[in-house]
């Protein structure tokens, strides 16, 4: 493995591409420290001290993670590549139900372009909102849990201040928009998804120090071994994949004979990544957030939420996380793979899943397949997603233990894709591989 990182960056345009990805990410690690203006830095982090101490803020924990730690210091890139992430989710989920999003799915290479340009637009629209409701929250003290009053965060509370902030923090997203586009067509990898595995792995190293401080060595040690059990049981689990067999007759064209071929679709174990996670995790802050927006604190309603739907190390928490997270990767498969479209793609060019008529039959047979698969993937994202839950006991915070289920997925799964590109290109050099 060293021997073809070596190799590759022998190698002028991979090594490039390499130096180019790397450079992007120290940018983007560089703005996430930029504070917003209109933002009194000291108080910020006379604030993150409080909250640290008082265990963490668990309603924008994804939205921080997502973040590499920017929001909650609100910085230019406060927002992170959130935005992009959930405006893609939704333009994905409205292909399903609107017929124009279908047709351009089917255009190809152009219908694709026109639905990522929708995908900018709503990540712009989605930005503005969710900029305006953090500078809400840092107004009014909200935003590190009532750790510190906003006029500490915010001195000069008025609307030109405010306005500042959102146009920045907005300006700052279609900046990461731009970064990622930018590694995906001169750089190694996913742009997006590199953004987002150098936001959350940006956090590893702050979070496993603060264990050892509060915990010692020994218990740093044990979460190291732990976090290195995990990294492997992903592993495991992301590259297996159920494969079913498919076979093309001949078909005779003028005087050539085309097909007769064998193949296999590929049907992952974890077909819905982490996206069940996310889905779960935004369905459960709602709750406490409208409590929180509409003062009913102290009302029964409110206090129940706040006793069972916000803290998550509470039994009922758990539960309704790890049902939640289940169902989710159910129905996120469902929309995301349509065994009947599989299956007239391929009667259309005489593929056959072998001992299965074509048509209708295969479609359920790939359907029976796919539930029989998801059933271990959906159990697996549940436990995985339950193991900072855990921890909470164990370390007093679970903002406070890096190796959380979202976590890993993001950096092993944007990791092995990363690799897979690189040992593509170093094999059309006829170089030895990283996975050889």
């Amino acid at each position: 493995m060293l021997t073809a990182f070596a190799r590759a960056f022998k190698t002028p345009e991979l090594r490039n591409k390499l130096l180019f990805t790397l450079g992007i990410m120290v940018v983007f690690r560089a703005g996430a420290h930029i504070p917003v203006p209109g933002v009194n830095y000291a108080g910020v982090q006379s604030c993150l001290t409080s909250l640290n101490k008082s265990g963490g803020n668990q309603l924008l924990g994804l939205v921080n993670l997502f973040s590499g730690g920017a929001l909650l210091q609100i910085t230019i890139f406060a927002l992170g590549i959130m935005p992009y992430i959930t405006s893609s989710i939704i333009l994905q989920l409205l292909t399903v139900v609107i017929p124009r999003l279908d047709a351009l799915k089917k255009e190809g290479q152009a219908g694709q372009t026109k639905i990522t340009q929708y995908t900018r637009y709503l990540t712009i629209a989605l930005a503005i909102l969710q900029a305006t409701a953090i500078c809400a929250t840092a107004q009014n003290g909200a935003l590190f849990g009532g750790a510190c009053p906003g006029s500490q965060v915010v001195p000069n509370q008025s609307v030109f201040t405010i306005a500042t902030m959102v146009i920045t923090m907005t300006a700052g997203t279609s900046v990461i928009m731009w970064l990622g586009e930018l590694v995906t067509d001169r750089g190694v990898g996913n742009g997006m998804s590199i953004l987002i595995f150098t936001s959350v792995a940006a956090q590893f190293p702050s979070q496993l120090w603060s264990i050892k401080a509060s915990h010692g060595w020994l218990t740093f040690f044990g979460v190291i071994i732990m976090g290195l059990a995990m990294v492997g049981l992903v592993v495991f689990v992301e590259q297996a994949q159920r494969r079913v067999p498919v076979q093309y007759a001949k078909r005779m064209i003028g005087r050539r004979a085309y097909g007769g071929t064998s193949t296999y679709i590929p049907l992952k174990v974890n077909q819905a990544g982490v996206i069940p996670i996310i889905f779960a995790s935004s369905l459960l802050y709602i709750p406490a957030l409208v409590v929180q927006l509409s003062g009913k604190t102290n009302s029964s309603w409110g206090s129940w939420i706040q006793t069972n739907l916000t803290k998550s190390d509470h039994w009922l928490y758990m539960v309704i996380y790890f049902v939640l997270i289940v169902f989710f990767a159910f129905f996120y498969v469902a929309i995301t793979f349509n065994p009947e479209e599989v299956a007239d793609n391929m009667k259309k060019y005489g593929g056959f899943i072998p001992g299965i008529r074509a048509g209708r039959p295969t479609a359920e047979y790939l359907n029976y397949v796919l539930t029989r698969i998801t059933w271990p993937g959906s159990l697996y994202l549940g436990l995985i997603a339950l193991v900072p839950l855990i921890a909470l006991g164990l370390f007093s915070a679970s903002s406070n233990f890096p190796f959380g289920g979202t976590s890993i997925l993001i950096v092993v799964g944007v990791g092995l894709e990363t690799v897979k590109q690189i040992e593509s290109q170093l094999q059309q050099r006829n170089y030895e591989g990283f996975l050889r």
